[in-house]
């Protein structure tokens, strides 16, 4: 079932926004089984530059979504989740082709993402949606749970 949503932008620190983060990671914490599996800085709202959230027709936020602009005219998507309530439904396609739509008007070319090897159903998605499998890139190099893809923007 596909659902009426919007995804539209809005700020990191508004209470829907912190509240899905909040879930994917807690999510990936139980599948990990620790709180340790994201190399790096974590993002916040000054790095990544586009926060979108999805939203049913009631107002419902769903699910969300960001841009860490990288230079060189490349961008990753950083903190995509959806509600499990509303998985299997379009949203995630909704939310990452917004995102998508956002880079490309910012100039990105190329959109760049890591994923883990806990999360299967990710890399399913990202591979069904058009992106590739690339070497891990930047702070996910030699990270063993880190899965990186990649797609150039036409």
């Amino acid at each position: 079932m596909i659902r009426t949503i919007s995804v539209d932008r809005e700020p990191w620190e508004s209470a829907d926004a912190t509240r899905l983060r909040a879930a994917q990671r807690a999510e990936l914490d139980d599948r990990y089984g620790n709180d340790d599996h994201e190399p790096g800085e974590p993002p916040t709202g000054e790095t990544v530059s586009v926060f979108l959230v999805a939203r049913d027709a009631d107002g419902t936020a769903l699910g969300c979504g960001g841009l860490r602009f990288l230079g060189d005219r490349e961008a990753e998507v950083k903190r995509m989740y959806v509600d499990p309530s509303a998985r299997g439904t379009g949203v995630a396609t909704a939310i990452l082709r917004a995102l998508e739509d956002a880079a490309r008007a910012a100039g990105v070319r190329t959109l760049l993402l890591e994923t883990g090897t806990a999360q299967p159903d990710a890399m399913r998605f990202y591979e069904r949606e058009g992106y590739r499998r690339i070497p891990n890139f930047g702070v996910y190099q030699g990270e063993p749970l880190s899965v990186c893809y990649a797609r150039d923007l036409p």
